[in-house]
């Protein structure tokens, strides 16, 4: 297996964006499309017609770094797609390197993570892999986000929810944004991990299942998990603005913690509290994710 589909589409999509004028390139007569044409890129970048053609083809292995930032100066990548570049570059190299990031991806959670998460009683607050498979999650974030854990098919994962539960599009009220954000961390981690059998599998079925997940896959744009604010509709207490910082481990497990609060004397702090209050209900009583679950990540 290797990613030549992955890198030659993310660097036509890249290329396809931006225009001569943005580049500042002098246009000489009528255009077949508003990007950059090969050669103009190769100009850009230092490198010659025929081998910046082999790396659209696909052929990263043994692209130097200098090479690679070349690269990113002449398609504008932003930090994320810089990143998502190295990775895809990487990620060409020999499959042993690969398949042992693999192995570092199937991690479980230390049972002090397990504790920071359940001594946070007033946030809600989540472990997540890279397949946005929630791991574990203190009573209050099981409770916000109630009707994807009621939903034995989503597993408890954000991006099952978020594409093929119909209840995701009224809880995220930007749900547009939410589904970009979820396919675009979802694409960083099949650039970083191609060897992933787990997260190929998510995106194939996710790709069969849902239209706009496969419209928005085909974009080839990339994200990671920052800080962020979300606007989520409960069915509880309705609306609710809340900051989301995320934590990335500091091991080679790949986990990030994913925290939601709320700023001080605002209508979601109140919404928070009343659901902390709330009785845990079936399916909602525990601070780890479902047994199976677990077992099975």
């Amino acid at each position: 297996m290797d990613n030549r589909d992955a890198v030659g589409a993310f660097l036509r999509s890249r290329r396809d964006r931006i225009t001569p004028d943005r580049a500042g390139l002098p246009v000489y007569g009528r255009r077949r499309v508003p990007g950059l044409r090969r050669g103009e890129v190769a100009t850009l970048a230092g490198v010659s017609v025929e081998y910046y053609t082999r790396l659209e083809r696909g052929n990263l292995q043994g692209v130097s770094d200098s090479v690679l930032d070349a690269l990113a100066r002449a398609l504008r990548l932003d930090a994320t797609e810089r990143m998502y570049l190295y990775d895809l570059a990487r990620a060409a190299g020999p499959a042993p390197g690969a398949r042992a990031r693999q192995r570092r991806t199937s991690a479980t959670v230390r049972p002090s993570v397990a504790r920071i998460v359940t001594g946070m009683p007033g946030m809600p607050a989540f472990v997540m892999n890279n397949r946005l498979d929630t791991l574990a999650s203190n009573a209050l974030g099981r409770v916000l986000y109630t009707e994807m854990f009621a939903d034995a098919a989503c597993g408890g994962n954000v991006a099952r929810f978020t594409f093929l539960t119909s209840a995701a599009r009224r809880f995220y009220v930007d749900w547009e944004r939410m589904a970009r954000f979820t396919v675009g961390a979802l694409r960083v981690e099949a650039g970083r991990n191609p060897y992933d059998r787990e997260l190929s599998q998510l995106i194939g079925e996710l790709s069969a299942r849902s239209d706009e997940f496969r419209v928005l896959w085909g974009s080839q744009d990339v994200h990671v998990l920052r800080d962020s604010t979300k606007r989520v509709n409960h069915p509880l207490v309705g609306d609710l603005e809340l900051d989301q910082e995320t934590m990335s481990l500091p091991d080679d497990s790949g986990l990030n913690v994913l925290v939601c609060s709320a700023a001080p004397g605002t209508p979601a702090e109140e919404g928070l509290r009343l659901l902390a209050g709330r009785p845990a209900t079936a399916g909602e009583d525990g601070d780890t994710a479902p047994a199976e679950e677990s077992r099975r990540l």
